[in-house]
């Protein structure tokens, strides 16, 4: 049986554009800058966690921060790192939770902030959140299918989850293709509502495919200008 694994205080962190990292998502990671190959080196040393936080598009030029964060993280461990005859690494970073960021301690030699762990609440009895997780799994099936997208292993996946709040955070983080939802999703600790935002999200782009594939008619993706 694993080990509880406690939260820190304080961790590295890496940003990056259009990522929001969820809890139990499973986050590949291709390591070459040399700050985060300094990072990867004292965090293997260490508790194995650090933090990916979204770089916040809007906030660019506007302050001092030549690299500004969304409030809300994600909170990961490495739970695999193969390193590479030419330094860089890859690895399997596992979301663990939400966190806020309350600072930043330093940026050499790479960056290191203040965090709190943050807690969802459900939002809705359970028997409630439970359909919504059927229904969100029912608009997921019908997306793949009218999208022609091959997802087979991710919704098996999906099948065996049984918790409302894992199902939704895994599925966000696979499926959602809007950053900014993607991100207030990550940042929405009710998870009711959670569930609200991304299936109301997902019924707006079944309607979109359909209308476009009736707008388009029989011609191909590629000849769609042609009609």
């Amino acid at each position: 049986m694993e080990a509880e694994i406690i939260v820190p205080d304080e961790v590295p962190v890496m940003t990056l554009p259009n990522v929001a990292f969820f809890p139990q998502a499973m986050l590949p990671l291709h390591i070459f800058e040399p700050r985060y190959r300094h990072m990867l080196r004292d965090v293997l040393a260490s508790n194995r966690i650090f933090a990916i936080a979204g770089l916040d598009l809007g906030q660019l030029g506007q302050t001092e921060n030549p690299e500004p964060q969304h409030r809300i993280a994600g909170l990961g461990i490495i739970r695999a790192c193969q390193k590479n005859d030419n330094g860089t690494s890859n690895l399997l970073l596992q979301g663990l939770c939400r966190a806020e960021i309350d600072s930043i301690i330093s940026d050499e030699p790479y960056r290191r902030i203040r965090i709190r762990a943050l807690t969802s609440e459900p939002g809705a009895s359970l028997d409630e959140n439970e359909r919504l997780r059927a229904e969100l799994a029912r608009l997921i099936k019908i997306k793949l299918k009218l999208a022609a997208t091959q997802a087979s292993d991710l919704t098996r996946f999906l099948k065996t989850v049984a918790d409302p709040e894992a199902f939704v955070d895994i599925a966000a983080f696979s499926l959602c293709e809007n950053p900014a939802l993607k991100q207030k999703l990550l940042e929405t600790l009710d998870v009711h509502r959670r569930f609200q935002l991304f299936n109301r999200e997902l019924r707006r782009d079944i309607e979109q495919i359909k209308l476009r594939r009736k707008l388009q008619g029989g011609l191909a993706d590629e000849h769609i200008a042609d009609n």
